[in-house]
């Protein structure tokens, strides 16, 4: 199929898996590549007969819905927000903790991809503010829909080109060299647990003093389906508790329980 008949395909079906249009612009090629792929393997040579094969087969189009989303991930992405997190956000969160004689923060990553964001959130606590907070741990749950990017997560080793943002400090306290690649050091893989999730269909069972959902739900989904799940982790954090947006996006109109937060216009805050 080409350019024309794959954007008038994913027009159509983007909708019934919950997603909008929008959010696949920029990346329809690396899609329409996927879908093209996906009609070869069945057979099919257009546009017309795998939309016929979508209306017919419930369970290709949630193959479809597996091949839509594309990994772009790198330490430190959007280094503002960490700067606001490693500052102000992390050290109140922090605080508030140890107030309420709890031993135990815990972060959920929810579309952790190949786990930088994980991990950069485990060495700036780990680097920057463990020290300043000694009675306090850090758990982080990391999950992805796409077990592919789980695997390379777990393995932990990366091109130094994903490293570029990450500040020199962390870098080398973090990392050391395995031939070509950078690898994480034993003690930051301490704390993080890798599952395969669909964060349209999971929650942690555990309250959450910080959420990452950065570029998935605010990016891809639906209207209706972004603002059920900024509610549903709104419930889920602590009074206080951060919902952190990529740096592109901002929660739907009408949200309740969360708002703006003063640090960071990326960042939310359950409301107390």
């Amino acid at each position: 199929m080409n350019d024309r008949d794959c954007v008038e395909l994913l027009q159509w079906a983007l909708p019934r898996l919950g997603l909008r249009w929008r959010g696949f612009k920029g990346l329809r090629r690396q899609v329409c590549r996927r879908m093209n792929a996906r009609a070869d393997e069945l057979g099919l040579h257009d546009a017309a007969a795998y939309r016929q094969r979508l209306e017919d087969d419930p369970e290709e189009l949630r193959v479809l819905d597996s091949l839509c989303f594309v990994t772009i991930s790198r330490f430190y992405r959007d280094r503002n927000v960490f700067e606001a997190l490693r500052s102000t956000l992390l050290p109140e969160i922090a605080e508030a903790a140890i107030a309420r004689g709890e031993r135990v923060l815990r972060a959920w990553s929810a579309g952790c991809a190949s786990g930088e964001e994980p991990y950069t959130l485990a060495i700036v606590w780990r680097v920057a503010l463990a020290p300043r907070f000694p009675s306090l741990a850090l758990e982080i749950l990391a999950t992805d829909f796409d077990e592919t990017v789980l695997a390379r997560a777990a393995r932990g080793c990366y091109e130094p080109s994903s490293l570029r943002e990450l500040p020199e400090d962390l870098r080398a306290a973090a990392f050391e060299r395995s031939g070509d690649l950078a690898c994480i050091r034993a003690t930051f893989r301490e704390g993080i647990v890798f599952e395969h999730r669909d964060v349209r269909r999971f929650l942690p069972a555990e309250p959450q003093h910080v959420v990452f959902c950065r570029n998935v739900a605010f990016t891809y989904f639906d209207e209706a389906t972004q603002r059920d799940f900024a509610e549903r982790v709104a419930a889920r954090l602590v009074p206080g508790g951060l919902l952190v947006l990529g740096g592109h996006e901002t929660l739907p109109e009408g949200v309740i329980g969360l708002e703006p937060s003063r640090a960071s216009p990326h960042v939310y805050v359950r409301a107390r």
